[in-house]
């Protein structure tokens, strides 16, 4: 069937279809790094421009009234998938569109959905799965704001919630289902590494432990945000989780110039959220998604340096006098992180970039490293080109009251750094100094 053929029968927009998705080359399956490049976009059907424009409009023309119909039957929920075409920008265009496809090549996702910032995916998630008297599963610590939005605003609307830490064993996450079971359990919420103290949830235990005790439609869904490691260093769909959920301004925008957020998964559990994200208007805007676009094709140039540098600079912190202890993956051996050595063995490509210092003393001499720093500079979020140092319980999870602070090692002395793309031996020069301050 030709592309104009199918157009007409279906009123879709053929942009996608018009030419089959370059994915192999001499029977060798190309990498997600080489078809950042093009994947999902074909220039003739834009003039011939090599990247794709960004289109500002905030509706769409159909081809005949029928196909404005069946789009409608997609994005209302009446026919599963979504719209086969374009239709209006609260529901999707031809940049957000193309970044979906770009970021479910990755972790090899059946679909993906892009949203305007990680904490509007979350949310979309989490109203597109509970309703009240069902209960949320989560692993802690979560981000601060996560945290908030299941305790604080779900719990207002009878949504229940339990966890469990992020290092648990399968005994205790055995015990937590069971006793969550007792209830409607309607989804299982998982951050790995944990922010901010790095600590690695066990994906595979927590779903040998869902399959065990919930069966059928009862069986709630794990999501996990894999802000963090992905989608360079985890691939958590690999172990066990049934949809990945990402903070886009981190790593995969890499030069803190946008806001955005991304969630992967099977076509069952992306329908469900798209509807939700139609209803409320959470999707990223054209110009964000054409940004991200750009960064997805340096994306794992930017975090093979990130990982570069950390491993340097963690290995000057690590058995520096003023220096309690370094959370960083690659540390992981033996002893009191068996545990984790474990897990990190068995789910992670790579240590990452982003690691929790704890020096000795607390808030007085955390504030005074942070404020000697030079080159690294002292905000919070993470996964830019840059290097960036803040303080999590003065700031990101100031929020979070502080006997759960405490029991999530959420402590005064702790910093958390995200290396950059700079010269390593700079950034040692930098925290050298910075500790002589302390």
């Amino acid at each position: 069937m030709t592309d104009e053929t199918e157009a007409d029968l279906t009123g879709a927009t053929p942009r996608r279809r018009a030419k089959a998705p370059v994915e192999k080359v001499g029977g060798r399956k190309l990498r997600p790094a080489t078809m950042m490049m093009g994947h999902g976009y074909d220039p003739m059907l834009s003039e011939g421009s090599l990247k794709p424009p960004i289109f500002l409009t905030s509706t769409f023309v159909f081809p005949n009234a029928a196909a404005g119909k069946r789009h409608f039957e997609g994005v209302t929920g009446k026919r599963p998938g979504g719209a086969d075409g374009l239709v209006y920008s609260r529901f999707n265009g031809p940049n957000q569109e193309i970044l979906e496809d770009r970021l479910a090549v990755w972790e090899e996702a059946e679909d993906a959905l892009a949203f305007s910032s990680g904490m509007s995916a979350i949310a979309t998630l989490f109203l597109s799965m509970v309703k009240p008297g069902d209960t949320i599963v989560h692993s802690g610590p979560l981000y601060a704001a996560t945290e908030t939005l299941i305790a604080r605003i779900l719990g207002r609307f009878g949504v229940h919630w339990l966890d469990f830490p992020a290092g648990a064993t399968r005994e205790e996450i055995d015990a937590v289902l069971s006793k969550a079971a007792t209830g409607n359990v309607a989804l299982i919420y998982l951050e790995s590494p944990a922010n901010p103290t790095n600590a690695l949830v066990d994906v595979e235990a927590v779903a040998a432990s869902r399959d065990a005790i919930f069966t059928g439609a009862n069986k709630p869904p794990i999501a996990i945000d894999n802000t963090f490691l992905g989608p360079i260093w985890a691939q958590p769909l690999k172990q066990g989780a049934d949809i990945v959920v990402y903070s886009l301004t981190k790593y995969a925008g890499g030069h803190s110039d946008l806001v955005a957020g991304g969630v992967l998964g099977s076509k069952e559990h992306i329908n469900t959220i798209r509807l939700m994200r139609n209803t409320i208007g959470t999707i990223c805007d054209p110009n964000t998604a054409w940004m991200l676009l750009r960064s997805l094709e340096t994306l794992e140039l930017r975090m093979s340096r990130a990982g570069e540098n950390a491993a340097k600079v963690c290995a000057f912190l690590k058995d520096h006098p003023k220096v309690e202890k370094v959370g960083y993956l690659g540390f992981l051996e033996g002893g009191d992180d068996a545990r984790q050595a474990d897990i990190y063995r068995r789910h992670c490509i790579g240590a990452g970039s982003t690691f929790s210092l704890y020096l000795k003393g607390g808030e007085t001499e955390a504030f005074a490293f942070l404020d000697a720093l030079k080159i690294a500079k002292l905000a919070v979020s993470l996964g830019g080109t840059e290097t960036l140092a803040s303080h999590p319980a003065g700031m990101t999870h100031l929020s979070v009251p502080e006997a759960r602070k405490k029991a999530l090692g959420i402590t005064d002395n702790l910093v958390r750094i995200s290396i950059g793309v700079e010269d390593a031996d700079d950034l040692v020069a930098d925290f050298e100094e910075a500790l002589r301050a302390v």
